[in-house]
């Protein structure tokens, strides 16, 4: 957890410092870099770790600009007063609040965010396990609390409103459980790319995108930094249903290992070859069907711990329905399955499927359609 969760969010604590004192994307990324890499060789009495260079110094930038887009966002367009916009926006990127505390009017300008459209929700409910294989874990739940939220910003169709800097779109998710702390975390951003359309019904975005995830699903902790190829997109399919859907295929480097574990260590590090498809149908302002899979082969090539290769795969089907307003219920499954091969070690398999149902609180967007015609 210290290294694959806490190591990025301290990267984007560097990423948000030099963010939030003007710098643009790729110059707040060196910035992080090179601050990591300060750390690792000056700051630790242990031999320079590739993998914290790589978690902290470069999936601290993707994790850190998408809280500074958000926290730009809050400070932007919230309402109510200056100070609950200030403190919600130190919330979000504590680095960006600090510096605006600290200096004052000096870092007192807000990125300019070009008004792009975004879709995001709060969910909150409970869930309870339907499908079952601990391998070696001791210690799992049944049942668990959990807290989401999750933003799209800068989806493809909006007139007027080009990708022209680093996640001008982007995806972030956060999962809370009872159980694990933090059960998810991802966020995915295009790098660099455009925006295209296919007739009057289709427009999207493809290029090169930068993501970060974390999945503990109570039984193994994954996490990846990864670089990907593909493409997002919004088809009109009537005049009140829509699809938007991203395809994403890349290679990062990874993290997995066992949770509560019975016996020894089965971690290891590893180039990861990965890809992600995600789907959502949007009914009018009434209802959303999401599907999302994604996989992740952590191999053995320029790799750490004990050897072998894991498989990860992990899908989330959920069906949302507004009640009133921006007041919705939503019902959930998630699947999550591990099988890994170390030369050493027996082979493991590992799974976990949940249902749940949920209380969730829709943005002034409802489900995030966007209609250029």
């Amino acid at each position: 957890k210290t290294n694959q969760l806490f190591h990025p969010y301290q990267g984007s604590m560097y990423h948000g410092f030099a963010r939030s004192a003007g710098l643009g994307f790729w110059e707040s990324l060196g910035y992080t870099f090179a601050g990591s890499a300060m750390w690792e060789i000056a700051g630790e009495n242990t031999p320079p770790s590739k993998n914290d260079q790589i978690a902290s110094g470069i999936a601290g930038s993707f994790l850190g600009e998408a809280l500074f887009r958000m926290a730009s966002l809050v400070l932007e367009k919230g309402g109510g007063s200056s100070f609950w916009r200030e403190a919600s926006a130190a919330a979000i990127s504590p680095s960006t609040g600090f510096n605006r505390l600290a200096f004052s009017e000096r870092f007192s300008e807000i990125l300019d965010s070009k008004n792009p459209a975004y879709y995001g929700r709060v969910q909150l409910g409970t869930s309870a396990t339907t499908q079952y294989q601990a391998g070696n874990s001791t210690e799992p739940k049944r049942n668990e609390v959990l807290a989401d939220f999750s933003m799209d910003y800068g989806l493809p169709g909006k007139p007027g409103y080009h990708y022209t800097r680093p996640f001008d779109y982007f995806t972030f998710q956060v999962a809370a459980s009872s159980a694990t702390g933090v059960e998810s975390m991802a966020t995915r951003g295009l790098l660099l790319g455009t925006d295209y359309e296919a007739g009057k019904n289709y427009r999207g975005i493809w290029g090169l995108y930068g993501s970060y995830d974390y999945i503990a699903p109570q039984l193994f902790r994954l996490s990846s930094t990864a670089l990907s190829l593909g493409t997002t997109g919004e088809l009109r399919l009537t005049d009140s249903v829509a699809a938007q859907g991203t395809v994403l295929a890349g290679v990062g480097y990874a993290a997995v290992g066992t949770l509560h574990g019975a016996e020894e260590r089965d971690y290891h590090y590893g180039v990861a070859p990965q890809g992600l498809l995600a789907l959502r149908l949007i009914f009018g302002d009434q209802a959303s069907l999401d599907v999302t899979a994604r996989d992740f082969f952590v191999s053995g090539v320029a790799g750490a711990g004990t050897g072998g290769h894991d498989n990860i795969a992990r899908a989330d089907f959920s069906l949302t329905l507004r009640v009133l307003r921006e007041h919705a219920v939503a019902v959930k499954y998630l699947w999550s399955r591990r099988d890994a091969t170390y030369p050493s070690l027996n082979d493991l398999s590992q799974a976990r499927g949940t249902f749940g149902i949920y209380y969730v609180f829709l943005g002034k967007g409802r489900f995030g359609a966007v209609d250029w015609r």
